[in-house]
């Protein structure tokens, strides 16, 4: 079943309107989006393979989780509900630290214009790699990388064969950047 999604202004303000995802990215409307990033103890962060089902950017890496925000749902909500969807594991709100909201606008080739603010959280991996239980609809497959591969990976996403998706190069600095703060 297809979900509703509530439509947001250019500015990210509520409009009180909401459509179904389809309409929403076939028409370019700005909406809401979660995504956790989590990284360990030991300095690693998880990164999820996009499956190869996706229309957008398929089998390539990127945040630990991440999904659409339903209509009327809470944003702390919506990232606890993709959590235990994505990757098995039930966290609590406590866990989740913001750091920010950030605007990512952009079509491609299938038609999709994916116009989402991305409210981005941190969350310490609280269970070992293996324990994780990825939704196969959405995860290919799930690694941690340490804050150094993660860097090089940042470093070199614009040559080929890089496996994190090209157009996040900034959000994916700044992103490592609060987990080294952290």
């Amino acid at each position: 079943m297809e979900e509703y999604l509530d439509i947001l202004t250019k500015g990210g303000m509520p409009t009180g309107e909401s459509a179904l995802k389809s309409v929403v990215h076939q028409k370019g409307y700005y909406h809401n989006t979660v995504h956790v990033w989590f990284y360990t103890n030991n300095k690693e962060v998880l990164l999820s393979q996009r499956s190869a089902k996706k229309t957008i950017c398929p089998l390539l890496w990127d945040v630990s989780v991440a999904g659409h925000i339903d209509a009327g749902e809470a944003i702390m909500d919506a990232a606890l509900r993709e959590t235990e969807e994505e990757i098995g594991l039930k966290i609590t709100k406590p866990h989740l630290r913001k750091i920010g909201v950030f605007p990512c606008f952009q079509s491609y080739e299938s038609g999709i214009q994916d116009n989402e603010f991305h409210h981005t959280f941190l969350c310490e991996l609280p269970v070992p790699l293996e324990q994780l239980k990825r939704q196969e609809e959405e995860v290919e497959a799930l690694k941690l990388v340490s804050l150094l591969e993660f860097q090089n990976l940042i470093n070199t996403i614009e040559t080929p064969n890089n496996h994190l998706v090209p157009s996040n190069k900034a959000y994916y600095q700044m992103v490592l950047e609060a987990i080294k703060y952290k």
